[in-house]
């Protein structure tokens, strides 16, 4: 959300806390310790969205809106279930499972950006609500693609070496 430093994010950032903190969502947002980044930053571009498609056009209600709305809540709930996957070395099986709720994830991401943008064309969402949603998911994506690669150098056998050794 607050990709570069500087005292304009700055404020930014401060006016956006106040403004969470007034509604009492401050402190839902914050990080709990054993929580990933691609989780948090998530939580983040979910809670935008429904913030800002509370003031979108009836028309839309149940098309653009509710279809961003249902993508974020699908995309938390499959980086949940691919955290708390566990994978033994070795467990094909488990590995599966998590690469699976991974790649729904990182589908429901995409399929975010392409709704929010046929929302501002729209003229759903404003242009810059739209870049906002751009950039918070593609960060979303690039944390998510990280985590998966990092688990595919992790879970993927070595050549050389048999599971469980």
């Amino acid at each position: 959300m607050y990709s570069e430093g500087g005292k304009e994010n700055k404020c930014r950032r401060k006016a956006a806390e106040k403004i969470l903190k007034n509604r009492g969502l401050l402190n839902c947002m914050e990080k709990r310790q054993s929580e990933l980044t691609v989780i948090t930053k998530t939580k983040e571009l979910s809670s935008y969205i429904i913030t800002i498609t509370q003031r979108s056009p009836k028309q839309f209600r149940f098309t653009f809106i509710s279809k961003m709305q249902n993508l974020c809540l699908d995309c938390i709930e499959c980086l949940y279930r691919a955290n708390d996957t566990y994978v033994a070395f070795g467990d094909q099986k488990a590995w599966d499972t998590r690469i699976d709720y991974q790649h729904k994830a990182m589908t429901s991401l995409k399929l975010l950006g392409y709704i929010s943008l046929l929302a501002m064309e729209n003229k759903c969402i404003l242009p810059k609500q739209y870049e906002q949603i751009s950039r918070m998911s593609s960060e979303c994506r690039n944390l998510l693609g990280g985590w998966m690669n990092s688990d595919r150098r992790r879970f993927q056998p070595r050549p050389g070496c048999s599971p469980g050794i």
